[in-house]
C-alpha cells in the first residue's frame, strides 16, 4: 500500500492548446489508450479456466507501472491485496466453485468509496491517512462478484470539480493528451479505464462528475437514477444528489457493472426497494420505434460547433436504425446551472461540517477548540471547497434562505415538471456530454464560471434524479473524444442502455 504523494507544484504556465483541426499525431498520449480486453471477456476467461485471475492482475498492474507516472489516474496502489484478492478468484475456481459474474475483472475505486484498511482521503489533506473501518456497500458488492480492486483514484477535492486539479495531492492527465484535462471530478477514475489501467471502475456522480469525463476520456459513464445504487460508505458532498456510477469501455461492460453493484440497502435510507431487470440482455433490443428527444435548451449556445456536429450525427445514426427523432424543449433547464450551485454548495456547507479536526484525519492543534477547529480546517480544506462552504452557508443563512435557497429548489421542482412533460412524449433524451472537449490543463482553474460551466449538460439530471449516460461518439475538430448524452426518467435505465448501445454500434 502506498500513502498519497506529496503535492506536485504547480506548473509555471498551462500548456498551450492544440489549434482547432490540428493534427493529433504530435502530442503526447498514453500508448495502447482505449485498447484492451473487455470486462465481459476477461471473466468469461477466468470463470472458464483460460486465464488466471492473478495472469491478468499483473498484467494490469505491470501496464499500471509503466504509465501512470504520466497520467496519475492512481492516488493509492494497493497491489499486495489486489494479488490476495486475485488469488483467492482462482481458488475458487479451481474448487469448480463460480467466484461470480465479474471473476478477476481488475476494478478502479474513486478515492471518496470507503474501503477497509485502505487510505480514504476524498483527494483531500483534511483525510489524508485515514483507514476506514469498513467498505463502502458498492465495494462489497464488487467483492461478492469476484473483481479485484486495484487501489483508489484520484478527484477533485470532495468531488468538487470538473477537472480533477482541484485534488489535493496532483492532477490527473487526460491519457488521449497529457496536456489535457481527463475531466472531474472523477478524472482518475476515466482516465485509469482509457488508459488501460483497469476495464472497469467506479466514481460519483453529483452534476456530471462520473459523464464529464468519461465524455473527455472516450469511455462509457453512467449516472443510474437516485437510490438505485447505494451510497452507504459514499463520502457525501451534496445527499440529495450524490450516485455512485460505472465507468466502462464498452455499454455492455457498464451495463454489468451497475447489475452487480445495483439493488437495495437496508444501511441507505433513500435506497430503491426494487431491482433492475437484465440490463446486459437490454442492450439487444435495438431502437427501433423508440421516440429521441434532442433537447434545445443544452444544445444551442456554448456548445462547440465540432460537439454539436457530433451530437447530430449521433442523431441520425439513431433515425437511420428506425428511432423517430425530434426536438424537444426542457423550459426549466436554463436555471439548473445555477440552482445547483446554490443546492449543492448548501448541502456541502452541512455534511463538511464534520470534519473539525476532533474525530478523525487531519488535526491541527491550537489552544482550545475553536481555534483548533478553524486551524484544521483553513490547513485542511482547498480554495475550492471553502468557496462552496462559504457559499452554502451564506445561501441558508437568515434572511437568505426563502431568496437563495428556497428558490434554488423551487426551479429544481420546475425542472422535473419539464422533464416529466418531454418524458410524455419521448422515452429518451439526447445532448452533448460536456460542451467542449478536453481543454488545456490549467485554462480554467482562474475562472471558477467557467469551469461550472462544463457540467451546464448534466446537471439537470442529477437535480431531476433521474438516469443519464455518455457514449463515446467520434472525435471533435482537434481529434479528441466526444461523448453523447443520453437522458432517461427515473428508473429507464433498460431503454437507456438500448439507445446506447445502438449509438456504440454506429461509433464503431
Amino acid at each position: 500500500m502506498t500513502p498519497p504523494p506529496a503535492a506536485s507544484p504547480p506548473a509555471a504556465s498551462p500548456p498551450a492548446a492544440s489549434p482547432p483541426g490540428a493534427s493529433p499525431a504530435g502530442r503526447q498520449a498514453t500508448p495502447g489508450v482505449g485498447t484492451g480486453p473487455s470486462a465481459r471477456e476477461i471473466a468469461t476467461a477466468v470463470r472458464a479456466g483460460t486465464r488466471t485471475a492473478r495472469q491478468v492482475l499483473e498484467e494490469h498492474l505491470a501496464r499500471i507501472a509503466a504509465h501512470d507516472g504520466e497520467v496519475k489516474a492512481f492516488l493509492h496502489l494497493d497491489g499486495d491485496a489486489a494479488r490476495a484478492a486475485a488469488d483467492a478468484v482462482d481458488l475458487t475456481i479451481g474448487k469448480g466453485q463460480d467466484p461470480g459474474p465479474l471473476a478477476g475483472v481488475p476494478v478502479a475505486l474513486k478515492d471518496n468509496l470507503c474501503t477497509r484498511g485502505v487510505p480514504t482521503t476524498a483527494g483531500s489533506r483534511i483525510l489524508e491517512g485515514w483507514l476506514p473501518p469498513y467498505d463502502a456497500t458498492v465495494v462489497q458488492r464488487l467483492r461478492d462478484a469476484g473483481a479485484v480492486p486495484l487501489g483508489k483514484t484520484n478527484l477533485d477535492e470532495f468531488a468538487m470539480g470538473s477537472s480533477t486539479e482541484n485534488s489535493a495531492y496532483y492532477p490527473t492527465r487526460n491519457p488521449h493528451d497529457h496536456s489535457r484535462v481527463p475531466g472531474g471530478s472523477s478524472g482518475g477514475s476515466a482516465a485509469a479505464v482509457a488508459a488501460g489501467f483497469a476495464p472497469i471502475a467506479l466514481g460519483s456522480d453529483t452534476g456530471g462528475s462520473v459523464r464529464q469525463p468519461a465524455a473527455l476520456c472516450g469511455v462509457v459513464g453512467v449516472k443510474p437514477t437516485y437510490g438505485v445504487v447505494s451510497r452507504y460508505g459514499l463520502i457525501a458532498f451534496a445527499s440529495s444528489l450524490d450516485q455512485i456510477g460505472p465507468f466502462a469501455r464498452t455499454v455492455g461492460d457498464a451495463a454489468l457493472l451497475l447489475q452487480v453493484i445495483a439493488g437495495h440497502d437496508p444501511l441507505d435510507s433513500t435506497s430503491w426497494s426494487g431491482s433492475l431487470p437484465d440490463l446486459v440482455s437490454a442492450t439487444a433490443d435495438g431502437v427501433d420505434g423508440l421516440r429521441v428527444g434532442i433537447v434545445t435548451e443544452l444544445t444551442g449556445d456554448g456548445i462547440a460547433p465540432d460537439v454539436a456536429g457530433r451530437l447530430r450525427d449521433a442523431a441520425d445514426a439513431l433515425a437511420d436504425r428506425g428511432a423517430k427523432v425530434d426536438e424537444v424543449s426542457v423550459p426549466a433547464a436554463r436555471y439548473a446551472l445555477s440552482a445547483y450551485y446554490l443546492i449543492a454548495p448548501a448541502e456541502a456547507s452541512s455534511n463538511l461540517s464534520r470534519y473539525d479536526g476532533m474525530r478523525y484525519g487531519l488535526r491541527v492543534t491550537k489552544d482550545d477548540v475553536t481555534q483548533t477547529n478553524s486551524a484544521t480546517r483553513s490547513a485542511g480544506f482547498g480554495p475550492e471547497v471553502k468557496r462552496r462552504i462559504m457559499l452554502g452557508t451564506y445561501a441558508l443563512s437568515a434572511g437568505y434562505y426563502d431568496a437563495y435557497y428556497g428558490q434554488a429548489q423551487r426551479a429544481r421542482t420546475l425542472l422535473i415538471r419539464d422533464f416529466a412533460k418531454a418524458y410524455e412524449d419521448f422515452d429518451v433524451l439526447l445532448t452533448p456530454t460536456s460542451p467542449t472537449t478536453a481543454f488545456p490543463l490549467g485554462s480554467k482553474t482562474q475562472t471558477p464560471l467557467s469551469m461550472y460551466l462544463s457540467d451546464v449538460c448534466t446537471i439537470p439530471t442529477n437535480l431531476a434524479g433521474h438516469a443519464a449516460m455518455s457514449v463515446p461518439f467520434g472525435v471533435g475538430a482537434d481529434g479528441l473524444p466526444v461523448g453523447v448524452q443520453v437522458l432517461a426518467p427515473a428508473l429507464g435505465e433498460p431503454v437507456m442502455f438500448r439507445v446506447a448501445a445502438a449509438l456504440e454500434e454506429a461509433a464503431s
